[in-house]
């Protein structure tokens, strides 16, 4: 005698565990989107070959939980889906980002760290490493430290001078290695001396036997960093790497742009 098939019998057929509501109401959802001025469930139906009486039945449970709004007898996307919509553009962006980081990884050889200054402090958004090209590892919080690595000081170079001081207020130099800047003011000299377009290299100041590199990127107000590092033993390939690392980021800045504003 057979037993009955189990949900998780890979002999059952697959459709014999999908929830035929939850199909028909996503394709009422995607018809829906697919009519800007909207339409009326009549046509709804029909596009989407359900019955009329159940076709009613799921728009007006979309529209309670907010996935669809009605408006003199048309269906339009209501907020809940629209914000799934905004969610999903945002990690196709996000997603869009790293593949790029990942792209520069593996044609530059090193690590790439992408980074943002917001509301007051340094994050950092993406690392793109291998086990071939590891990343400098964090023993330091890189928020309070800004001053000793690349990326932050890239970013505190594209702050005004009073925005400069309240952070490193806030953040007090510390000692990290014998190579740290020592002082807030000869901090502040290195940035005032750097020219805009010009990559910011650190050497061993935030992590012994690591040299980096950043290159700033601002889009309007804010103020946003790609870099990468490398062993010491390497050093003498940080600036030709960064070059290299610019001009990518001078073609891809669009993609970049956009992300800052996520």
């Amino acid at each position: 005698m057979q037993r009955p098939a189990s949900p998780s019998d890979p002999a059952q057929p697959q459709s014999a565990t999908l929830i035929g509501s939850v199909q028909r109401a996503m394709r009422l959802l995607e018809c829906v989107a697919g009519h800007e001025h909207g339409a009326p469930a009549k046509q709804l139906a029909r596009e989407t070959g359900l019955a009329l009486p159940t076709a009613y039945h799921l728009l007006r449970t979309l529209v309670h939980e907010g996935y669809l709004r009605r408006d003199k007898g048309f269906f339009f996307l209501g907020e809940a889906a629209e914000r799934l919509s905004s969610s999903g553009a945002q990690q196709k962006r996000r997603s869009a980002v790293v593949d790029t980081l990942a792209h520069w990884r593996d044609a530059i050889g090193a690590p790439v760290y992408y980074a943002m200054y917001r509301d007051g402090e340094i994050e950092v958004m993406c690392v793109a490493d291998s086990p071939s090209t590891p990343a400098v590892e964090e023993w330091a919080d890189f928020r309070e430290t800004g001053h000793a690595h690349a990326v932050g000081q890239c970013l505190l170079f594209q702050l005004d001078e009073n925005a400069r001081r309240d952070h490193l207020d806030r953040y007090p130099l510390q000692t990290l290695t014998p190579y740290t800047v020592r002082d807030s003011h000869t901090l502040l000299r290195r940035l005032e001396r750097t020219r805009r377009m010009e990559p910011l290299v650190e050497r061993q100041e935030y992590a012994l036997g690591a040299v980096c590199a950043a290159i700033p990127i601002t889009v309007g107000t804010t103020a946003a960093t790609v870099a990468i590092s490398l062993p010491v033993h390497q050093a003498d390939r940080l600036l030709p790497a960064a070059r290299r690392l610019q001009a990518e980021v001078g073609r891809h800045l669009g993609s970049l742009a956009i992300a800052i504003s996520i």
